[in-house]
């Protein structure tokens, strides 16, 4: 296993981590996505351990938190200490009926991060990981809470979920200039069918030290070749079109997909993640998995190294199209060599 700086921290985490997602049986959204015991997941946090993994992925509302539970215990049966495994959680989103059990304000804050310290079982939490961007809280007082957090060792390390460029730029305005706790990482949706975070997020982390760590690399398992756009395949894409993805553009991407893992005897999937393994701005790629069978492939994903001539192949067909004003740009670079 390999193992990067998390952003300025110091903090080594392996290239490969293990999200818990899967962890625990819940209801909503959560009964598509979910539903390993303890048992099951025991043996993926196990087999992951074992590869070198040092670091796993839970949240609050996961299974209305259920999946924080399940990896405390998991966590505590195994005898992992933080030596062996960090553990990553997260706040935001709704964790109950009330008016105040949801968002990035200091109340809910503080009462997310009690109650998640009992479900892990733990002391600290090694990143704790704001969820996504709350419009009604002022982000000064948001990253007040998680200073406070800090500085009362019940959180090591400050991380983001799904922050725009600009929401990072704006973070680190307010914590560059004072002794507060400073943002991290930033946890994004990255793959072959979605390459946004290209155009601002990577260019603003590389300037701010700020780790990127890539959730739903499979794109929902849509890359590992089981959905096909005229096929049926039973799973989690086939209840729950999460992430989105335009299959016009997405199927010639998993076509060449194919052709490059054919060539390495190695299976859509790990291509996949040895393309994103390749991009040395990413920091880790968090890997879901139901099964050993499912995790143990994954895992092998880092054995194949692809070449330059395969890379380009991938990155031409799933090029991105550029929003305004890149694809201005573009056009003006253009006209600047045939000049």
């Amino acid at each position: 296993m390999e193992y990067s700086t998390l952003g300025r921290t110091g903090l080594r985490v392996s290239r490969l981590s293990l999200g818990a997602m899967t962890f625990g049986a819940g209801s909503g959204i959560w009964g598509s996505i979910a539903g390993l015991n303890n048992d099951q997941a025991a043996r993926l946090v196990a087999m992951a351990v074992e590869r070198g993994v040092n670091l796993i992925d839970t949240a609050d509302a996961y299974s209305q938190g259920r999946s924080e539970e399940v990896v405390g215990h998991v966590v505590k049966a195994l005898g992992l200490d933080e030596d062996r495994i960090l553990v990553a959680t997260k706040v935001r989103l709704r964790t109950g009926r009330g008016e105040n059990e949801v968002g990035l304000g200091r109340s809910h804050i503080m009462r997310s991060v009690e109650t998640s310290l009992k479900r892990l079982g733990r002391d600290h939490i090694d990143l704790f990981q704001l969820h996504d961007r709350d419009a009604l809280v002022p982000l000064d007082e948001t990253l007040r809470v998680l200073d406070d957090l800090v500085t009362q060792g019940k959180v090591r390390h400050i991380g983001v979920c799904n922050f725009s460029a600009g929401d990072i730029e704006r973070a680190v305005g307010i914590t560059s200039h004072s002794d507060r706790a400073h943002v991290v990482s930033n946890q994004v949706h990255y793959s072959l069918t979605s390459r946004d975070i290209e155009h601002e997020l990577m260019p603003v982390a590389a300037t701010n030290r700020i780790g990127l760590l890539v959730w739903s690399p499979l794109a929902g398992g849509y890359l590992s070749g089981k959905y096909s756009q005229n096929g049926e395949a039973a799973g989690r894409r086939a209840k729950l079109d999460f992430p989105p993805i335009d299959t016009v553009r997405a199927e010639p991407i998993l076509a060449v997909l194919r052709e490059v893992a054919d060539e390495l005897g190695a299976t859509p999937a790990q291509v996949a993640f040895a393309w994103l393994l390749a991009r040395e701005q990413i920091t880790s790629v968090i890997i879901g998995a139901r099964t050993c069978e499912q995790l143990a492939a994954n895992l092998d994903a880092q054995n194949f190294a692809l070449t330059s001539e395969q890379c380009a192949r991938l990155d031409k067909v799933s090029e991105p199209l550029a929003p305004f004003p890149y694809w201005m740009q573009r056009f003006h670079d253009r006209d600047r060599v045939l000049g």
